[in-house]
């Protein structure tokens, strides 16, 4: 009798284990997380995506604002509604997604993402929602040398970095030279100037490419299918209510084939671009105007912001290090050495991420601080040679006099050490204007982000570079001849 009620009860836990476990079911994992709550509470579902993935996500200019319109938006428009909340959606490099899903800067990332058991080891995905093939994206010029990823031996294959298609390059394409970028507009731009070859896509993303750019064309990749699972959307590590919730909402998309009715076969459909001369208006860099007014206007607020914390922290910081105090000479040093030794865009990363651990910052003001943290580094520096430049005399003169020790700074050595480092300040402040242009990596709208948002959403890779290279030739330009003028200024009196 007891062993057949140990088998019974070992037939009831292989039953509720298969129970638990079975597919197909959106809430198949109970939840003892308090994520979906804390979403709820707030309002707002906060999702990751890096818009330059056509019909996945890509921008699109409507009445003069990008928008962030496609596939995988729709989606998460459904998940969010299903939630109850409203959707907030944040813009980045493909590359920091999963960065600022584990550092609480997002709350899922829907981009694309194919379901990996590398990733899974360190965000909980949903359910597949969407699987295609891969092809590859050549000039057509090439059509009839290239058939498959076998005839690109000894050639140039350009893949987004850290992407699927990156692996199955790196893995099957032994024999091509494998070249990753952050955006696929920046391996279009060198697949048309002959710097690469081909481009490894997702299918849709492929074939939206080459129906809008002139001189491209799809093919079918033929590479090996690895056991992929697909696109899914992640989320935080133990996120378990908001992965069912999400599930629930695939599970209904599937059932009505909401993706295959609004977006495949034809996947550039939906893109605001062709060869019309109502698309080609809508096109021009005239429409995006406002586009590059709004990345002038944040990178000159982030340049002047900057200047003057910089500065001020500057002098301190010389000041410190001149001082016959140890402990603030030694600060001084290591503040120094250690931000002039390590990159700024690491900094920026540190400060936005790192830092976001502890405190949510948001992104414009990570970029301010980080680039003012930079600089005063560096002005440091300039200051203190200044400062050195002045003859003892000055010191010993004005000390003679009955002035302080802070007096005959004030009145005496820094009026005479800025007149001797202005032009040193003024090419630091020329710098700095354009060093800024790093803080688009986290998200922030300055010029370079924007002229990246018209490449994505035109599909013509030059004439925003182009205009983004007039556009801070301007804004430097004009500071050197103030502080020309400013200069000219000082050696008059």
């Amino acid at each position: 009798m007891k062993k057949i009620m140990n088998w019974c009860l070992l037939v009831f836990a292989l039953l509720l284990t298969l129970g638990i476990t079975a597919p197909g079911r959106a809430d198949s994992t109970p939840a003892t997380d308090n994520y979906l709550t804390n979403v709820k509470a707030k309002g707002e579902l906060v999702v990751g995506t890096s818009p330059d993935f056509p019909p996945y996500e890509f921008t699109k200019n409507v009445n003069g604002q990008s928008k962030v319109v496609g596939m995988d938006i729709d989606i998460a428009k459904k998940v969010a509604k299903d939630m109850g909340v409203k959707l907030v959606i944040k813009r980045m490099d493909f590359d920091s997604l999963l960065v600022a899903l584990q550092t609480g800067k997002v709350d899922m990332v829907i981009a694309g993402m194919s379901k990996t058991p590398k990733r899974a080891q360190s965000v909980d995905f949903s359910d597949v929602y969407y699987k295609s093939g891969e092809d590859l994206v050549i000039r057509k010029a090439d059509l009839k040398s290239i058939k498959s990823y076998k005839s690109l031996a000894g050639k140039a294959i350009g893949a987004q970095t850290g992407s699927i298609q990156y692996n199955l390059v790196k893995k099957q394409a032994t024999k091509s030279t494998l070249k990753g970028m952050d955006k696929d507009t920046d391996l279009v731009l060198a697949l048309q100037t002959n710097k690469i070859d081909a481009i490894a896509l997702d299918s849709p993303t492929a074939e939206a490419y080459a129906k809008n750019t002139d001189g491209l064309v799809a093919i079918n990749a033929h590479f090996k299918d690895d056991g992929e699972q697909g696109s899914a959307i992640a989320f935080p590590k133990g996120a378990q209510s908001m992965v069912n919730s999400a599930n629930k909402s695939i599970v209904e998309i599937k059932q009505k084939h909401l993706i295959q009715k609004e977006y495949l076969p034809d996947a550039g459909k939906y893109l605001a671009t062709g060869k019309s001369k109502q698309a080609q208006n809508a096109n021009s860099m005239w429409a995006y105007k406002d586009f590059f007014v709004a990345g002038v206007g944040y990178t000159l607020m982030i340049s002047a912001v900057s200047v003057v914390l910089g500065f001020l922290l500057g002098t301190l910081l010389a000041l410190m290090r001149l001082s016959k105090n140890k402990l603030a000479n030694a600060i001084s040093v290591s503040y120094i050495e250690f931000v002039r030794g390590t990159p700024l865009m690491v900094q920026i990363l540190f400060i936005y991420f790192g830092l976001g651990v502890v405190v949510n910052i948001p992104a414009l003001l990570s970029g301010i601080i980080a680039v003012s943290l930079n600089s005063g580094a560096y002005v440091a520096e300039v200051i203190r040679s200044g400062i050195n430049s002045i003859a003892i005399g000055q010191t010993e003169a004005s000390r003679s006099l009955g002035l302080s020790q802070s007096m005959t700074m004030r009145y005496i050595i820094l009026p005479q050490a800025m007149k001797n480092i202005w032009p040193a300040l003024g090419n630091e402040f020329v710098s700095l204007i354009k060093e800024s242009s790093i803080v688009s990596i986290i998200g922030v709208k300055d010029l370079i982000y924007q002229s990246r948002i018209v490449q994505a959403d035109t599909y013509r890779g030059v004439m925003p570079l182009i205009i983004t290279m007039i556009l801070y030739f301007i804004m430097t330009f004009g500071l050197s001849r103030a502080m020309k003028f400013f200069e000219g200024r000082m050696s008059h009196e």
